[in-house]
């Protein structure tokens, strides 16, 4: 069970104020927490504390409110009567529906590929930079350069709206990412197959990348499911 934390993590932001500028917005605000919630800054079940955050950002209440409002939209955020706003703790059915956009995005993003796509060194970095992280055990880290190589695979699509939907589903994936108690188990097994995407892809093998990434999503989303299921119990 993760205990809620009371907002006393919320100092360390005092280094994103120099982010916002004097015309900061909410939407600034929910950019930066967002971030920070993506990275495990403020753990799933987390909450957060509208003093605490505020004054480390120099934002008003006001503001503030209305970026815990936009990201309760976005599903990172939840606000309980009387008791506050927390950082989102996912059911297992969010997962299997997470992975059912997923598959819908990513498996289209590769289909039409018939020679190399212009994205495909943002592919082939994520990859690279998921090695490297493997390789001095930085198992975060590498569960970061995954997202990456996801991410990018959605890009090719060319679509910005795309880009901007699987940066939340994504967003909400690290909340189950937070909730694993052995991030290597998951991430490390999957390292090699985003090498075989790369390599069909590189040939423009659309149809063999999207076969490939099919059976990959498959695989991962009953593995994660199970974990996560497993972690929610213990």
């Amino acid at each position: 069970m993760i205990t809620a934390d009371d907002g006393s993590r919320a100092v360390g932001l005092e280094a994103d104020r120099g982010l916002l500028s004097r015309t900061s917005t909410a939407e600034r605000v929910a950019d930066i927490l967002r971030t920070r919630i993506s990275e495990g800054f403020f753990q799933p079940g987390a909450r957060l504390s509208e003093h605490d955050i505020g004054n480390a950002l120099g934002v008003s209440r006001n503001t503030l409110r209305e970026a815990f409002r936009l990201l309760t939209h976005e599903r990172l955020l939840s606000h309980e009567l009387n008791r506050g706003v927390f950082v989102r703790m996912l059911r297992v059915e969010d997962v299997i529906d997470l992975y059912r956009v997923r598959k819908l995005v990513e498996c289209a993003a590769v289909r039409p590929v018939t020679e190399p796509p212009e994205g495909l060194a943002r592919i082939a970095r994520a990859v690279s930079d998921g090695a490297v992280a493997a390789e001095g055990e930085r198992w975060q880290h590498l569960g970061t350069a995954n997202i990456h190589f996801h991410q990018a695979i959605a890009a090719l699509t060319g679509s910005s709206r795309v880009d901007e939907l699987m940066r939340g589903i994504f967003a909400e994936l690290r909340l189950v990412f937070h909730v694993m108690a052995d991030p290597r188990w998951f991430h490390e097994r999957y390292l090699s197959r985003n090498h075989e995407i790369l390599d069909r892809l590189r040939v423009g093998d659309g149809e063999g990348a999207e076969e490939l990434l099919a059976v990959y999503l498959n695989d991962s989303e009953r593995q994660l499911v199970e974990a996560y299921a497993a972690a929610q119990d213990a």
